[in-house]
């Protein structure tokens, strides 16, 4: 079969490979311009126009972007530049079929870009890998379910498989997935949150009890200042810049702390502003930028609270108040000594080289923060990627405990996280070392025997297929193949498995890396109506601030043939548990039954089904907000890791040792036509590069001592002591102002340079924010043409830009 669709595809949506500084605000005429387009592209322009006016609202959709919340009244136009792509690409009118199957091999398809795969349009039918023909196949519903049966019954043990979760899943989908996989057997939850958050989780609930952030959108209101780690709203979030346009408007200080200076941290034309559209004006967002080299946050929020130490000093020695907040410490803390003590053994010298913020800039940065009354900490992968992502948790949390900044209005914790559910997932017992609690409350609801033994997270998961331990993976969305680490590595492990089931709405990699058997099962989309036996159902997600709200579809499904994931997750369940004492069919019919299950397992969802049918649903209270901490102590935890342990690891010793080139320390990175790994075009707008996607952003001083020049391609090695080669080839050096010694590029291209092994000690993330690399010269990938924007042999293609 020749490439006659991929040409046809890259003369389409054709444009030129440039790169070229992008001089305008972040939002703005260049977002307005981006969603017609998407739009457009999709052939949905009146359809989708209006698609987007219900995503956000009350009686709407729940976003299937990101877990930014909603404010109480929220205007008719609720939805970030981002978030209309997302809903554009799944409210499109293009279709994968059976007859699409038909006619192309999955070793065809293979060869095709991701963002190929994602612009061929929705899933129809369910289909089954066939290895005669190298095809899938179309396959009933009963058929599907019954053999994943077949395979789950045939295992030695129901740890035999492992049953990842997207953050897409809504609750009740996640609360009857969970119900089913502790009705088979096992804990084996490999998440998306093993990917991005999981440090977060493990390092608040070591701090402050509970792994979520403490503040509402409402603290934003009060807060004095906002410091946001490691994270770039302008793409991630940018309905976040219309917040933070609201604390910079009123005066409110907002401090960026970013290897890489972001567009979106910079200013924000907000679409939303009449004045501002029509003068092509804009606000500024970060009064202040800092830019630590990649890694070095942990020693940088060291230096904070060893500047506050010596600040107390002397304020106590002159009569004046403890810059500590002394009462709060004493009755709600323990370990602040023995933190401290650490801080004072700790040597200034090592705290700049390891931040890379020179004396003046650290010292600035800790009055800015001894001076706010009301802090917001905000972060993101930034943080939490890392080997030492959890001890950045446990530095985030003791910053803001030794000033007594938990608890108090406008003050407090903010993990921006990613998925628009990932939150809820967790909420709903989505987790490979559940609380005895929860496990106690589900099998005292449902009169089962639910497993004790933790389970595998992602990291466990691949180790576990590639040894032949794990042989069944059912993936309850996501792209799983692609966003972990170690590519080659994962989806041989993947390959190895006696069956691989995704339940999807669009083609992804994923579906192409297929074990011995393989499923695709198409879902229901947010956009879509979910008609079941008591007429149209809404399900409900949790937002990053904890939040609990209704989400319901308005557009007809795509396809008569596909089911909604709770109606996925009940089907399963019910075959491959025939006897068991669930009603899952029943659950079906109406979710306000399945929310009143949820209520029954959880205290703190009573009265589910009267609270979330309020306009905005219901808020979780956090109790560190009342100051009760639910630690092993009873109280709030200061916890602090000695600076040359964080930063002299085995990885890094191994990478210092390695003498033959110069080591850099690589972040992978998303561009802005980019959710995760799915890919909605080949820009990344405010960073100035068009038409591709193999970028390296480096500092212009690393690029002369290395004699390299701008535009030139290399190729990125990682130095790992485990000994195995991981490179990437042709990757074009752009200049960027990025802290020397520090790299970007864009992942998933990146992934495979991560090792499996590099990750957080606690939480197991892996570490894709500090890759060890060395660069070698390079060459132009084949068929790459400035002048044509395209670049077939990698699979990336142009949309055409502003």
């Amino acid at each position: 079969m020749d490439n006659s669709e991929e040409q046809k595809h890259i003369q389409e949506n054709n444009g030129f490979a440039r790169i070229e500084p992008y001089t305008h605000p972040a939002g703005g005429w260049g977002a307005l311009l981006s969603v017609a387009r998407n739009l457009k592209r999709q052939d949905i322009l009146k359809k989708g126009s209006i698609t987007l006016l219900n995503i956000n609202q009350p009686t709407g959709f729940d976003c299937p972007g990101c877990a930014w919340p909603e404010k109480k009244n929220a205007h008719a136009f609720n939805f970030c530049e981002n978030g209309a792509k997302a809903v554009a690409f799944e409210a499109t009118s293009k279709t994968v079929t059976p007859e699409y199957f038909a006619n192309h091999t999955l070793s065809w398809l293979s060869e095709q870009s991701d963002f190929f795969l994602e612009d061929l349009g929705r899933l129809t039918d369910p289909v089954r890998y066939d290895a005669a023909t190298d095809k899938y196949v179309a396959i009933s519903w009963d058929e599907a379910f019954q053999l994943i049966a077949k395979h789950l019954h045939a295992l030695d043990h129901p740890d035999q498989a492992a049953f990842y979760t997207s953050g897409r899943a809504s609750n009740e989908a996640a609360f009857l997935y969970q119900l089913f996989v502790r009705s088979f057997g096992t804990n084996n939850f490999p998440d998306c949150s093993n990917m991005c958050h999981e440090t977060t989780s493990v390092g608040l609930l070591d701090s402050i009890g509970l792994g979520k952030g403490t503040v509402t959108l409402d603290d934003f209101d009060l807060a004095d200042a906002i410091f946001s780690f490691g994270h770039n709203p302008g793409t991630n979030h940018p309905r976040m810049l219309g917040t933070l346009r609201e604390v910079s408007k009123r005066g409110g200080n907002i401090i960026a702390i970013n290897p890489i200076k972001e567009r979106g941290l910079e200013r924000f034309q907000d679409p939303q502003a009449p004045l501002e559209m029509m003068t092509n004006g804009s606000t500024p967002i970060s009064r202040y930028y800092f830019q630590p080299k990649i890694g070095g946050d942990y020693a940088l929020m060291l230096g904070i609270l060893k500047h506050l130490n010596e600040w107390d000093k002397k304020a106590i020695a002159s009569g004046k108040p403890s810059v500590f907040d002394r009462n709060f410490i004493a009755v709600n803390t323990i370990g602040f000594d023995e933190m401290i003590a650490e801080v004072e053994r700790t040597e200034w010298q090592d705290i700049y080289t390891h931040s890379g913020l020179s004396a003046e800039h650290l010292e600035k940065l800790s009055k800015l923060f001894l001076e706010s009354e009301r802090s917001i900490f905000c972060w993101g992968m930034g943080i939490t990627q890392h080997r030492h992502g959890t001890a950045n948790v446990h530095m985030l949390a003791n910053l803001l405990l030794a000033r007594g900044q938990i608890g108090r209005p406008g003050a407090g914790l903010c993990p921006v996280r990613g998925h628009s559910n990932v939150q809820g997932d967790r909420t709903m017992g989505i987790n490979e070392l559940p609380n005895p609690k929860l496990l106690d409350n589900i099998d005292r609801v449902f009169g089962i025997k639910s497993p004790r033994k933790n389970g595998f997270g992602v990291v466990e998961t691949i180790k576990a297929m590639y040894e032949g331990e794990v042989k069944v993976f059912i993936g309850l969305g996501g792209n799983f193949a692609v966003a972990t680490p170690d590519t080659p590595y994962t989806q041989e492990a993947l390959k190895k498995c006696n069956l691989t089931v995704h339940v999807a709405t669009k083609l992804n990699r994923s579906h192409l890396i297929c074990g011995q058997d393989a499923l695709i099962l198409p879902c229901l989309g947010r956009t879509e109506i979910d008609e079941q036996l008591h007429g149209p159902q809404a399900i409900t997600v949790e937002d990053s601030m904890s939040n609990v709200h209704l989400s319901a579809g308005r557009n007809t499904p795509i396809s008569e043939n596909i089911l909604s994931e709770p109606d996925i997750v009940a089907r399963m369940a019910e075959a491959v548990l025939p006897d068991s004492q669930v009603k899952w069919k029943w659950y079906i019919e109406s979710y306000d039954r399945i929310r009143d299950s949820i209520a029954d397992v959880f205290d703190e969802f009573h009265d589910f089904n009267l609270r979330v049918y309020e306009p905005g649903g219901f808020h979780l209270e956090h109790p560190a907000n009342q100051h009760v901490w639910n630690t092993k102590s009873g109280k709030a935890q200061f916890m602090i890791t000695p600076l040359n342990e964080v930063y002299s690891d085995k990885e890094n010793q191994y990478a210092a040792a390695y003498t033959d080139s110069k080591v850099y320390t690589l972040m992978t990175t998303r561009s802005h036509d980019q959710y995760n790994t799915t890919l909605y075009g080949l820009d990344d707008r405010y960073r100035g590069v068009f038409g591709q996607r193999r970028v390296l952003f480096m500092n212009q001083a690393d690029i002369d001592e290395a004699g390299f020049e701008a535009n030139q391609w290399v190729d990125i090695e990682s130095v790992f002591s485990d000994g195995v080669k991981r490179i990437v080839h042709s990757f074009r050096i752009v200049p960027y102002n990025i802290p020397r010694g520090s790299l970007a590029a864009y992942y998933p291209e990146t992934n495979p340079l991560v090792a499996l092994s590099s990750h957080d000690q606690y939480a197991k993330i892996p570490a894709s924010k500090s890759v060890p690399v060395i660069l070698h010269a390079g060459n132009a990938p084949e068929h790459f043409n400035l002048a044509t924007a395209v670049d077939p042999e990698d699979a990336d293609r142009k949309v055409s830009s502003l």
